[in-house]
C-alpha cells in the first residue's frame, strides 16, 4: 500500500481489546489498533502511526457512541497526544480488569490452545496512588515529565495520580538540564530515592541524589536493596506473589529447588523456609547488585545457593533432580531454550510468575510439549491504569 494513512481522520465501530492496550478495528483491508476507545464504541480516529503494512495505530479523538463503561480519566494527559504511560484511565477500574482478563484468556488460546476463563483480581481498592518507581525526563525547558507514547517527546507534568503521592516532589520541584532521566522510588517504609542517569561514553550510570538503600517489607522478611533494583512497582505486589508461590510450590522438606530470574531472592526466601536446612535452594539471577542484595538479606538461609549470570548460561550445571522450579522471566518470556531445560530436570511442580501475557502463552506451549499441564492461574492487576497485568501459573 503506497499511500500512507498518517494523519487520516476515520470513523470506527470498535472492535475487542488486543493486547497492548487498545482495540481492534478495521478498515478496508487493514487493521487499526485504537487507543483511547473501548470495545463496542463508535469513535472518530486520527491515524498515528502507518509504516505501509497490514496494519496502523490511530488515536480515539472524538467518541461518538460511547460504551456504558467509559469515565472522564482522572489524569488530563490520558488523552491523544498526551502522556503515554496510562492506557485504559477512560474506563471503569473493574472494566479494566475484564478487558485484561480478555488479553489473557485470548493470548493463552491463540499461543497454547488452552481455552480458559480468566480473572483479573484487584490488589487494591483504589486504581491510584500505587506506582512506586517512576522514570522521569526533562523536557527542552529543564522540567520534568513523562514521554508520549511511541515517542520521545516530553510532557511536562505537575504530578501523576498513579504515583506514590509524594514520590515525584524532589523531582519535580527543580530545573534540570535538559534530556536527563531521573529516577524516583518510595520504599516500604515511605523513604524517598532520587537518581540522575548519566550517559557516559554510551554508558549509563547512575548518580544517587538522594537514600539509594530501599527498605521493603514482604514473605514475612524486612529487606534491604538498591532502591532502583528490581522489585515489585505496586507496594502489595510482593507479598501478594510470595504467598502465592508458597500456596503452589509446595517444596518438600529436604528437597531441592531452583528459583531462576531470582531478583534480589523473594522467592528463594519461601522455598527455603520450605526445603528447610537440609534442603537445596539454587537462585540464579544476572544482574549482580541484585545477587549482592540477595546474597545479604538472607544470609541467615545457608540451604540458598547464588549464581551470578544469564540463566540460559547457568542452568546446565544446576543440581539434579529437582522437585519445584519457580521462574519469573523478563517481558520477553523463558524461552524454548530454558524450558528444556527446565524440563530436563523433571521437576513435579513449575510455578511460572509472568509480567506478560503472550511470553506466558508461548512459554506454556513449549511446556506441554514435555508434558506439563496448566492446572492452575490467578492474575493480578498490578498496574492499573495501564495494559500491563501479572500473572502465577502452576505447570504439573
Amino acid at each position: 500500500m503506497s499511500d500512507s494513512w498518517l494523519g487520516r481522520v476515520l470513523e470506527l465501530e470498535v472492535g475487542p481489546v488486543a493486547h497492548g492496550g487498545h482495540c481492534v478495528s478495521r478498515v478496508d483491508g487493514r487493521v487499526l489498533f485504537v487507543r483511547h476507545a473501548l470495545p463496542g464504541e463508535r469513535v472518530r480516529a486520527e491515524v498515528t502511526e502507518d509504516k505501509g503494512g497490514s496494519f496502523c495505530r490511530a488515536d480515539a479523538i472524538e467518541v461518538l457512541s460511547g460504551s456504558e463503561h467509559r469515565v472522564t480519566p482522572p489524569c488530563p494527559l490520558a488523552a491523544p497526544g498526551g502522556c503515554g504511560g496510562c492506557d485504559w484511565q477512560h474506563a471503569e477500574p473493574a472494566y479494566q480488569r475484564e478487558l485484561k482478563a480478555a488479553v489473557v484468556a485470548e493470548q493463552l488460546q491463540r499461543l497454547a490452545g488452552i481455552e480458559r476463563e480468566v480473572v483479573v483480581e484487584a490488589l487494591d481498592d483504589s486504581p491510584l496512588g500505587w506506582r512506586s518507581r517512576v522514570r522521569l525526563v526533562a523536557g527542552r525547558d529543564g522540567q520534568a515529565g513523562l514521554r508520549a507514547h511511541h515517542s520521545h517527546r516530553v510532557i511536562p507534568i505537575d504530578d501523576c495520580p498513579i504515583a506514590v503521592p509524594g514520590s515525584l516532589d524532589a523531582a519535580l520541584s527543580k530545573r534540570w538540564r535538559p534530556g536527563v532521566e531521573l529516577e524516583t522510588t518510595s520504599d516500604g517504609d515511605n523513604h524517598l530515592h532520587l537518581r540522575e542517569l548519566v550517559t557516559v561514553r554510551g554508558r549509563t550510570q547512575g548518580k544517587q541524589l538522594s537514600g539509594g538503600m530501599a527498605i521493603q517489607h514482604a514473605a514475612g522478611r524486612d529487606w534491604r536493596l538498591d532502591a532502583h533494583g528490581f522489585w515489585q512497582v505496586h507496594p502489595r505486589a510482593a507479598d501478594t506473589l510470595a504467598g502465592l508461590v508458597r500456596d503452589w510450590a509446595d517444596a518438600p522438606r529436604g528437597g531441592i529447588a531452583w528459583d531462576l530470574y531470582a531478583g534480589v531472592g523473594l522467592f528463594a526466601s519461601v522455598l527455603a523456609e520450605q526445603v528447610g536446612p537440609d534442603g537445596q535452594v539454587l537462585a540464579i539471577e544476572s544482574g549482580r547488585r541484585a545477587v549482592t542484595d540477595g546474597e545479604r538479606n538472607l544470609s541467615d538461609l545457608p540451604q540458598v545457593s547464588w549464581r551470578s549470570g544469564r540463566v540460559e548460561h547457568l542452568i546446565g550445571d544446576a543440581p539434579t533432580p529437582v522437585d519445584v522450579v519457580v521462574l519469573d522471566p523478563p517481558r520477553k518470556g523463558a524461552g524454548r531454550e530454558v524450558v528444556n531445560a527446565i524440563a530436563a530436570g523433571e521437576p513435579d511442580r513449575i510455578v511460572y510468575v509472568a509480567c506478560d501475557p503472550a511470553a506466558l502463552a508461548r512459554d506454556v506451549q513449549f511446556f506441554s510439549e514435555h508434558g506439563y499441564s496448566l492446572t492452575d492461574l490467578r492474575a493480578f492487576d498490578a498496574f492499573p491504569m495501564t495494559h500491563h497485568v501479572e500473572c502465577v501459573a502452576l505447570l504439573q
